[in-house]
């Protein structure tokens, strides 16, 4: 089990002011976690080939895991009876309001 001592240290370090009652819940929490890493070790994963990235196969194809930004072009029928549902507009445009100052 962790100690106290080892709570308060992880509890200063995390900038956390921590009662005596709650050091001793995070004692035995901080504990479970811990013993449930000490039975992941146990599981055997000789067998399992090492992942040095997870989206690997991504990067095999092409260097870039984005996608391109291609432009898809609408019917106009379609843009004019968004803006016109939209509650607040400018001529074509949908206005909204400022997020950045």
């Amino acid at each position: 089990m962790i100690s106290k001592e080892e709570v308060k240290h992880i509890a200063k370090l995390s900038r956390l002011g921590l009662t005596e009652k709650e050091i001793e819940k995070f004692q035995k929490e901080l504990s479970l976690i811990l013993d449930y890493f000490n039975l992941l070790e146990e599981v055997d994963v000789s067998k399992v080939e090492p992942t040095f990235h997870p989206a690997e196969h991504f990067l095999k194809r092409k260097p870039s895991v984005t996608r391109e930004d291609i432009e898809k072009s609408q019917k106009t029928e379609v843009k004019n009876k968004l803006v016109v549902a939209a509650p607040e507009r400018k001529d074509r445009y949908v206005k909204v309001k400022s997020i950045l100052s």
